[in-house]
């Protein structure tokens, strides 16, 4: 057996082949969430600006504090493995740059997440009443908590062969 073939997987493809193919889907993965995320963190930075600002509890502009920072984190970790894949581009050490721009993605969704939580908080807060507030955000941070993570990371631990295709539910 030639060297060339100890590098391919049981699949053909190569170490390097797969951490490009890998690189790309993070990256269009990347795509989809991006555009949320930058409108979140648009109408936050509007916000202030509005003629019912003033009106707002001490608590409410706690809760804008919270959900304004962790869309700017979200937007930020998000951006930053294109931003890094730019910067880095022909060093070769794209493996480390996927084990980079995958924590990165990760934690740009959490931050995400809290954000998306905060905002529910605030609005329905401002609008309704805080009980109903605080059952709205906990229902969505467990939604989001359950299909972002509990469930991937369940399958994760259940597939007994990560790249295949029949592990995962239809």
């Amino acid at each position: 057996m030639s060297i060339a073939a100890d590098k391919q997987g049981a699949d053909g493809e190569t170490r390097k082949e797969r951490v490009d193919r890998e690189m790309m889907e993070l990256l269009n993965e990347l795509r989809v969430a991006l555009p949320g995320v930058q409108f979140l963190l648009a109408f936050l930075l509007i916000v202030p600006f509005q003629q019912t600002i003033d009106r707002t509890t001490e608590f409410q502009r706690d809760v804008y504090l919270i959900t304004l920072a962790a869309a700017a984190v979200a937007t930020a970790l998000l951006i930053a493995p294109a931003a890094q894949h730019r910067v880095l581009f022909r060093q070769h050490d794209k493996e480390a740059l996927l084990r980079r721009s995958n924590h990165s993605a990760f934690a740009g969704l959490v931050a995400l997440a809290v954000a998306m939580t905060c905002a529910v908080l605030l609005v329905v807060d401002v609008l309704f009443s805080r009980t109903l507030a605080w059952a709205s955000a906990g229902a969505l941070a467990a939604l989001l908590a359950w299909w972002w993570i509990a469930v991937p990371f369940w399958i994760r631990s259940h597939d007994r062969e990560p790249d295949s295709e029949e592990s995962l539910p239809a």
